[in-house]
């Protein structure tokens, strides 16, 4: 049988959601700032004005897309276009390299979820929900909106905004971690968060293979006196093993992870489970996916992962990781089931070595945040 052709790189749809006045539009407007000459694709649910270099998006809803001089995009869009929106964003020739979805302050953010993860376009891989909360007005709008609770119970990460105005900012970040499910908490002030902890800051061309957070820590000085240490409430980590990992064990890892890991990434080895293929993983909060590729000729045979969240114990996950590998020359039979379970296209592998069969269809989606 032929090997499997190597995956396209898909773009990774962010959904950037919270109630009115939170700082949605502060947030995305950062992060056009700070991209770091990656292309952003931004789909504008309650469409409105963002200040991009003293230039204002603005139009009518007829008017789809603007290009800016600065390489993002921003487009007015309703949520029952967002598949011809993210179609139209993940035309390669346009090379963007992540689309932020800002939702509106009353909109459910568990339906776009819902649609991300159902879209069949081979393009976009779902980036995770980000849920901004205004810590100065944090317990009135729980007052006025009590379904931000559900919100956030959903939600990959959360950034805690806002913290400058906020007179009791600890108070509200702790009682924000009780309501979440495994979601990275962050705090921020007028929405500024590192771009690393959402998508890699360097335009396709310049990356290498997946892992390009090496300069997650090597800002240089802020455009202003607010934005501080963006990278200070993150941790990351990088692991390498020329021993390959047994699947059953990372899997055992991967649905315990801890919370506050908000990204995984990179390429692991499975060693005899299957010789011809790579697996490029990509997980964001509980989504979690793998990409059989094959392994380019000549290269080194090794895993590399990148781990990047908040309050993680990187030397725990470190060790958990030590355990998983393995230099058995043997495969157990069934034992890449698990893997197979988070490959979008199974009925599209090759049968491995091992006699693996493919995963079920129906359980391709992976982990759904929703």
């Amino acid at each position: 049988m032929s090997q499997p052709s190597p995956k396209p790189q898909q773009i990774p749809v962010v959904v950037l959601a919270g109630f009115l006045g939170s700082g949605k539009t502060t947030l995305l407007n950062h992060l056009l700032h700070r991209s770091g000459g990656s292309r952003i694709g931004a789909l504008v649910n309650d469409f409105g004005a963002i200040e991009i270099d003293a230039m204002a998006v603005a139009g009518a809803l007829g008017d789809s897309t603007v290009s800016l001089g600065n390489g993002c995009l921003c487009c007015a869009v309703d949520a029952s276009e967002l598949d011809q929106y993210l179609e139209r964003l993940a035309e390669p020739a346009l090379g963007i390299d992540v689309i932020v979805i800002e939702a509106s302050g009353l909109a459910e953010p568990q339906e776009l979820v819902r649609m991300l993860l159902a879209s069949e376009h081979p393009g976009v891989v779902y980036g995770g929900l980000v849920e901004v909360v205004d810590a100065a007005e944090f317990d009135a709008t729980r007052a006025r909106h009590p379904e931000i609770d559900r919100h956030l119970a959903l939600a990959d990460l959360v950034v805690v905004n806002k913290l400058d105005r906020a007179a009791d900012g600890e108070r509200v970040r702790g009682l924000v971690r009780t309501l979440v499910d495994r979601a990275a908490v962050v705090p921020a002030t007028y929405g500024r968060i590192d771009p690393e902890f959402l998508f890699d800051c360097r335009p396709s061309e310049e990356r290498i293979g997946q892992l390009s957070f090496d300069d997650l820590h090597e800002h240089g000085g802020d455009d202003d006196g607010h934005a501080g240490h963006l990278h200070a409430a993150y941790d990351s980590l990088s692991f390498v093993s020329a021993v390959p990992l047994d699947p059953r064990r990372l899997m055992t890892f991967l649905d315990s992870r801890p919370e506050g890991l908000y990204r995984i990434k990179g390429y692991v080895d499975f060693g005899p489970y299957d010789v011809r293929n790579r697996y490029a993983v990509h997980a964001v909060g509980r989504f979690l996916r793998f990409y059989p590729e094959p392994w380019p000729a000549g290269g080194e045979r090794r895993t590399q992962l990148v781990f990047i969240g908040s309050g993680i114990d990187a030397a725990a996950l470190e060790k958990e990781l030590e355990a998983s590998r393995s230099d058995s020359p043997h495969a157990d039979e069934h034992g890449m089931w698990g893997v197979l379970r988070y490959v979008r296209d199974p009925e599209e592998l090759d049968v491995d070595p091992a006699g693996e069969p493919g995963a079920d269809p129906a359980q391709e989606q992976g982990a759904d945040p929703a």
